[in-house]
This record gives structure tokens, C-alpha cells and sequence, in this order.
């Protein structure tokens, strides 16, 4: 529904594209000033579109985080894609984004396919990790591309020039109606949020392929008179990855949940309990009911 008290602001989508570990997510919750997606040195962690709507009193941007950008190898990473895809056609304004030390060769022309109708500014990331040499080389080469309209040099992780990016996508965005409330930071519910953090916590206690063969179902989010009770699966496709899940003892999955009730604690501002269970589903990612299941 449209903001009532909100007529005449600066709105639109604003979507983040680039190649895996680009730092999209980052860049999301640094133009958020919170953390809405959740970050990984591995790649792919992101797997939905995730969209932060920032409010003020002269815009309402809704900011798109998209998986980063791959040929499918089976079914989860076609709708993966198929994110993508979505988030192409209905940008206002597309950030493209890269990270400096990719091959901009390799970059550009992942870019140029991606056949963009709106207006797009490229946008380099991770300049706390390069010289200013390199920043102005990087700039040089994608100023003058087809697809872009300016560049931006930032880096996410510091937030350094993320404010002046922000005043940039506001200068670009049209004029028009806000399509969220002003309290709303997100489309999505609170369980995909705290399925997510977990998620997030396997990415970064668990090596190899493990995380790529996992996801977090929330079946219980029940509010009690103290505390909020949170029961969630963690989906694996082997009996020999829920036995690494678990750990010795129990002690990898009470260390996930410990860094994840935390977290979650944080996110929802309040006490949880939390309880977790390991599932074997067989092929899950190529099984179209069970990704349909699991939000896919």
C-alpha cells in the first residue's frame, strides 16, 4: 500500500547485481545502516532476493540484494536466477557492482549481457584493499561502457563513500509515491530472517562443500509470555553431513546455535529459545517439492 503522508518522494528499486562475493550484501546492509543480508567469505551465500526499503521524509528506496551471478549447475541455483531475472526487470536503477581486484574484462562482459533497461552506475568495491592507482584505472575502464551511466568508488565493509553513493541513487531516482509504510525495513518475515542468521552461521563454522548442501527451514515461531520459542531444521542431503552438522558430542550444532541465538536475540530484541534439528533429504537441491518447500 502506498504511504498516504509520503506523496511526492524521491522512490524506486534500487538492485544490486554482480558476481559471486562481489560484496552485495555488505553494500545492502551498509545503505541500510543495519543488517538485513547475510555475509560470507564464500560465495554464494545468497540464495533469495533480499529487498531493505529505506524511508525518510524525502525518499523510499527499495533496495534489491541478488544472488551473484552464475551459469546453473542444478535446480536451486536456476531459481537462484530466476531471482535475478525478477530483480532485472523491474529495476529503477541497477548498481552493478564489482570488486576491484576481479578481472574487469571478465566483469564487463558479464555486464554487458545482462541487456539492463534501467539506468545503471557501476559501482567498485573494495578500494580499502587496493591503492588509489588502481581505483582510477578501475574507474577509467568502466566510465566509458555503454551500460554505465557513472561510477562510484566505495568500500562496503568500511562504508567508506557509501554515503555519497546514497546521495547519488537519490539524485537518479524518480519522483512518486511510496509503496511501503515508513516503520516496514523489509518485504519479508521475521522466520526468514532468523533461518537465514543460522544459515549464515554454518557458512562460517563449516568448511568445504558442507554449507552448499544445507539450508534452514523455521518451523516453530511461537511468541510466549517471556521469551520467543524458535524451532528450525537444518536440511542436509547425506547422513554423513547432518554427523559433521552435529559434531562431536553435539558440539558443532550447539556451537551454531549459541552464535545464532544471539544474533537472533539482537534481530528480534528479545530473549529466544532456541532449538534446532538435523533432516536428511536426499537431492533436496534438485528436488523441485522440497525447494518449493524450502522458500525456493
Amino acid at each position: 500500500m502506498p504511504v498516504n503522508n509520503l506523496t511526492k518522494v524521491k522512490s524506486g528499486f534500487v538492485n544490486i547485481f554482480g558476481k559471486p562475493n562481489a560484496g552485495k550484501s555488505t553494500l545492502l546492509n551498509a545503505l541500510m545502516g543495519e543488517k538485513l543480508a547475510i555475509v560470507s567469505s564464500k560465495v554464494q551465500t545468497t540464495r533469495h532476493r533480499i529487498k531493505g526499503i529505506l524511508t525518510t521524509d524525502s525518499y523510499q528506496i527499495i533496495f534489491s540484494d541478488t544472488p551473484g551471478i552464475i551459469d546453473p549447475k542444478y535446480k536451486l541455483h536456476e531459481k537462484m536466477m530466476t531471482a535475478v531475472k525478477s530483480a532485472l526487470e523491474d529495476a529503477d536503477l541497477a548498481l552493478l557492482l564489482v570488486d576491484i581486484n576481479d578481472d574487469w574484462n571478465e566483469v564487463d562482459g558479464l555486464f554487458s549481457s545482462l541487456r539492463l533497461k534501467a539506468t545503471a552506475l557501476v559501482v567498485i568495491n573494495k578500494t580499502d584493499k587496493t591503492n588509489p592507482v588502481k581505483i582510477k584505472e578501475a574507474i577509467d575502464f568502466f566510465k566509458d561502457k555503454k551500460y554505465c551511466k557513472e561510477t562510484v568508488a566505495i568500500s562496503a565493509l568500511t562504508a567508506s563513500k557509501v554515503p555519497e553513493l546514497l546521495d547519488l541513487i537519490v539524485q537518479l531516482l524518480p519522483e512518486g509515491e511510496a509503496f511501503y509504510n515508513e516503520d516496514e525495513i523489509s518485504d519479508l518475515p521475521t522466520k526468514f530472517f532468523v533461518a537465514e542468521i543460522i544459515r549464515e552461521k554454518i557458512y562460517n563454522l563449516l568448511e568445504d562443500e558442507i554449507p552448499y548442501h544445507t539450508t534452514v527451514i523455521v518451523n516453530e515461531f511461537k511468541q510466549k509470555s517471556t521469551l520467543i520459542k524458535i524451532r528450525a531444521e537444518i536440511i542436509v542431503q547425506r547422513e554423513s553431513q547432518k554427523a559433521i552438522i552435529i559434531g562431536e558430542g553435539g558440539k558443532m550444532i550447539r556451537e551454531i546455535g549459541f552464535q545464532a541465538r544471539k544474533e537472533i536475540e539482537q534481530f528480534v530484541d528479545q530473549k529466544i529459545f532456541l532449538e534446532l534439528f538435523v533432516k536428511v533429504r536426499p537431492k533436496w537441491r534438485e528436488n523441485e517439492l522440497f525447494l518449493k518447500e524450502y522458500g525456493y
